[in-house]
């Protein structure tokens, strides 16, 4: 092949990717028994070469004849060189290349798996060239792929078969205080009890349409939960569902006897992981696995939370824009995450908790008294088992209904005796 200037950011097409849902199941709703009949056989071509998980389906570009991909061992996923690649756009060699211009194989292997994975017929070859593999041309019972089936459902089924790269994911992680002390049935009771908090919290959001395609993965003794739309409004919608779990497992904390429903210690943040399938027995899981920067802050930070505290992240981040006429990105921290999101609680106003619509809700990070009603917000230092240090804040939730009684979640500031006060930052 011959050589080509290689630009990864052509790889990627983020735009507009982020207004669709990304479960496969909604994409597919209007497809009729043809189409789904294509569906169904490209899937089971897919995972013929999936191999159990040995691959992972890096790009496709149609073809007249069907389509064509890059397969790779996973061992083999991240290339040993792209010193054969001449980055062309300035903005991105000043951001995430190194000094001789040239992409770190593991910065271009992260730009190739975020966001789409349809790439052109050219670009194709050159990332073929790129990881020496001939291409996998597969062959299909019928013609113009995309006329059949909707570019994102091929691209979403595509991302089943290989790992997604997500630099922006809220993740919110609920655990169980002293799981390990309470007998096997009372640990079943427990996660039992978490796993309908959080169906009961999305249920309720659905109630008021507000959509949040969400997943959890269980951690043993909690679960991680997210939300797969990762733009502003996604990752907000995610901390309201994270306040109504939490609002459902006090009231049934309130309500229950014996040991059957948990205390929960609970951490928020925002930052970069991988998204990856695995299989169940021999056939490939619809659910997703989440990993990397963003879990490993969680499961630090938990460490150091005491029973009933909600502890978040110090993030600062680019998010891509909730409005999708505007594709522009928007630079948030988690003071002005926690601000924005005061801005549409009335969306949840007249939901109901146990019977009692809701009045109000307030959610803020807490801080010391200045004068009046005045308050600063306190930065607060997490030495972990690997004496790495993390900052936090304390975070607080308290919701009003109409008739019943307030219920307030996480700690005061007064109550706060696990962690450093490493700074008081004035609003």
């Amino acid at each position: 092949m011959a050589s080509k200037e290689f630009n990864s950011s052509l790889l990627t097409n983020n735009s507009d990717i982020a207004q669709y849902p990304s479960n496969l199941s909604t994409l597919t709703d209007d497809l009729n028994d043809y189409q789904r009949s294509n569906l169904s056989y490209l899937s089971t071509t897919l995972n013929r070469h999936w191999r159990l998980g040995r691959n992972i389906v890096l790009v496709w570009s149609p073809t007249t004849y069907g389509l064509d991909l890059i397969v790779v061992p996973y061992y083999l996923a991240v290339p040993r060189s792209t010193s054969q690649i001449k980055v062309t756009d300035s903005e991105k060699v000043s951001e995430k290349h190194d000094s001789h211009n040239k992409e770190s194989p593991e910065v271009f292997f992260k730009n190739l798996i975020t966001g789409e994975r349809f790439v052109t017929e050219e670009n194709l070859n050159l990332v073929a060239r790129i990881f020496k593999v001939e291409l996998l041309q597969i062959k299909l019972p019928f013609t113009q792929i995309q006329a059949m089936l909707d570019q994102r459902i091929i691209d979403e089924l595509v991302k089943r078969f290989s790992i997604s790269y997500v630099e922006d994911r809220a993740v919110a992680l609920f655990d169980i205080v002293g799981f390990s002390l309470f007998s096997s049935f009372e640990q079943t009771s427990q996660l039992n009890s978490l796993a309908y908090s959080i169906n009961s919290a999305h249920s309720k959001m659905l109630d008021k349409e507000i959509h949040i395609d969400f997943a959890r993965s269980t951690t043993g003794d909690g679960f991680y939960l997210w939300n797969r739309d990762s733009t502003l409004e996604g990752n907000i919608n995610l901390y309201h569902l994270m306040h109504l779990v939490l609002a459902d497992n006090a009231i049934a904390r309130q309500k229950s006897k014996g040991k059957n429903t948990p205390l929960l210690k609970t951490a928020f943040n925002i930052g970069d992981c991988y998204e990856f399938y695995q299989t169940e027995g021999l056939e490939q899981t619809i659910y997703s696995y989440i990993v990397g920067e963003v879990t490993i802050e969680l499961a630090r930070i938990i460490e150091k939370a005491i029973p009933g505290q909600i502890l978040v992240g110090d993030f600062r981040t680019s998010i891509s824009n909730t409005n999708p006429k505007d594709i522009n990105t928007v630079n948030i921290d988690s003071m002005t995450f926690i601000k924005q999101l005061q801005k549409n609680l009335s969306n949840l106003h007249g939901l109901e908790l146990s019977g009692e619509e809701i009045e109000s809700i307030e959610c803020y990070l807490t801080g010391e008294h200045i004068r009046n009603d005045e308050f600063n917000i306190s930065k607060y230092q997490v030495i972990d088992k690997h004496q790495q240090t993390r900052n936090v804040f304390n975070a607080k939730i308290n919701i009003y209904r109409e008739m019943g009684e307030p219920i307030y979640l996480g700690i005061q500031e007064n109550d706060i005796n696990n962690l450093d006060k490493v700074k008081s930052i004035v609003k």
